[in-house]
């Protein structure tokens, strides 16, 4: 995934910058970046964060920045913040999002003869040089940036430091979001609204898909009025965004708590205590033990001073044995109890297996599970939330594959509940958890507890809807 923040002040921005962008370190693990411009241009920084937290790559940094205005980033994939030398001027560019015609633009590119690429690890063509090409190709930045997201199959924010000031623009469908905060003398762009309260920042306003607008310490410039059409992710309230963040000016914890409820409003089974899979399942839990009346407990707690995310290595052995050492097992709360826990989403559901086995040989009597969203049928396109390398690796696929000899076998129809391959699928992935019983969450009731229309929504990975 990632996240970016962006500030224009009166007075030096780097002691914002700095801590703005740490409260993204929730959505991307490979590289973190700062960059500054100050009188006598841009500073930049970049370091890699893979086994180590932002905030402590940086700290020896920002002694060495300053500066009016900056852009940072956390980055799940490729370096950033680039520098940029072109006919525009000299810039700082990040980006968040997924260029999935990256090598069709490239070619296009190369079509001109004038163009190279810097070469990442595997081949790759690094996304935001390409961005920067684009953007490159127009007469001015407002125009480079409407050919980027007009060019783009997926989907692409941006953060520009420019000699005019800090461009902002969210990606042309809004899939994920900009937010614009203001203090005395200051303006910032973010993507998490959590970043905003201890550095005493209030919401202006959100951007829209598409907008445009350059922010100087004497205030905001729309550029580009946004479109009509938006889809922002579904995934921002399920698991990703932080539970004190907001977004369209809706909170995460509190539609947490409600996809919790709704649950528990489908549920009727009967158990000695609810209880979420940390972190991201512990919102949904508590709204599903508040509306069925039941405790809400802690069976596992999660050991964070010295275990990173269980996503952040690459290897999938790694992952699970970070997975496994982080939660640590109450048996009080295990031994001889029916559980029930609230868990974000079911990708793979490795994790998850090991984490029911360990329940199940502590002395749980029973294991229940209630995914707060439904079952995930197709692959990100837009964001790649998942590590996941293929979409065959979805637990839905698995079990498809399992019933048809086949993964790709009509995954429309096992994505429709109430038929008979839905009923199926669900059964298929209960039995290979080991789980006393597995439910869904159903989209509508996810629509409803987000508080958007669905047709605001990407809810493609679970009905391919587009």
């Amino acid at each position: 995934m990632g996240g970016f923040f962006g500030v224009a002040s009166r007075t030096d921005c780097t002691s914002d910058l700095f801590y703005g962008t740490d409260y993204h370190s929730h959505l991307g693990t490979k590289r973190g970046g700062l960059a500054v411009k100050g009188d006598s241009g841009i500073t930049r920084y970049i370091h890699d964060i893979t086994n180590a937290q932002f905030r402590s790559k940086f700290e020896a940094d920002i002694q060495s920045l300053g500066g009016n205005w900056g852009i940072g980033v956390i980055s799940d994939y490729e370096d950033q913040p680039l520098l940029i030398g072109s006919h525009l001027g000299t810039y700082a560019i990040v980006t968040v999002g997924v260029v999935q015609n990256a090598n069709a633009l490239a070619k296009s590119a190369y079509g001109k003869r004038t163009t190279h690429f810097s070469e990442m690890s595997g081949g790759e063509i690094n996304p935001t040089e390409l961005v920067a090409t684009l953007i490159n190709s127009e007469a001015n930045f407002v125009e480079g940036i409407k050919k980027a997201q007009d060019a783009i199959e997926g989907s692409c924010s941006i953060l520009l430091l420019t000699d005019q000031g800090v461009y902002a623009a969210r990606d042309r469908l809004g899939r994920t979001p900009i937010v614009i905060g203001k203090k005395d003398g200051a303006y910032a762009a973010t993507m998490e609204t959590t970043s905003f309260p201890n550095l005493d920042y209030q919401i202006d306003r959100f951007l829209g898909p598409g907008e445009i607008v350059l922010l100087t310490q004497d205030g905001i410039e729309q550029k580009a009025a946004p479109g009509k059409k938006m889809q922002i992710c579904s995934f921002l309230w399920v698991y990703y965004g932080y539970p004190s963040s907001c977004y369209e000016n809706i909170n995460v914890e509190a539609t947490r708590n409600r996809c919790g409820a709704a649950l528990a409003r489908n549920d009727n089974i009967r158990v000695d205590l609810a209880a979420g899979i940390p972190d991201s399942g512990t919102g949904h839990a508590i709204g599903y033990a508040n509306e069925a009346g039941v405790p809400y407990k802690r069976p596992f707690v999660k050991y964070t001073p010295t275990w990173p995310r269980s996503f952040m290595p690459q290897d999938q052995r790694v992952r699970d044995l970070v997975a496994r050492m982080k939660l640590v097992p109450i048996q009080e709360l295990i031994t001889g109890q029916r559980l029930l826990f609230c868990e974000d989403s079911i990708v793979r559901g490795t994790q998850l297996k090991d984490i029911i086995r360990r329940l199940f040989e502590s002395g749980a009597k029973e294991v229940h599970m209630r995914p707060a969203c439904p079952p995930l049928v197709f692959g990100c396109k837009f964001l790649n939330f998942s590590r996941s390398k293929s979409v065959m690796d979805l637990a839905g696929r698995l079990a498809i594959k399992e019933l048809e000899g086949n993964a790709d076998a009509c995954p429309e129809e096992y994505a429709r509940p109430g038929t008979d391959q839905y009923c199926a699928m669900v059964e298929s992935i209960r039995k290979r958890l080991a789980l006393t019983s597995l439910r869904y969450q159903r989209l509508p009731d996810l629509v409803e507890a987000i508080g958007l229309p669905k047709e605001k929504l990407c809810t493609y990975c679970w009905d391919g809807a587009e």
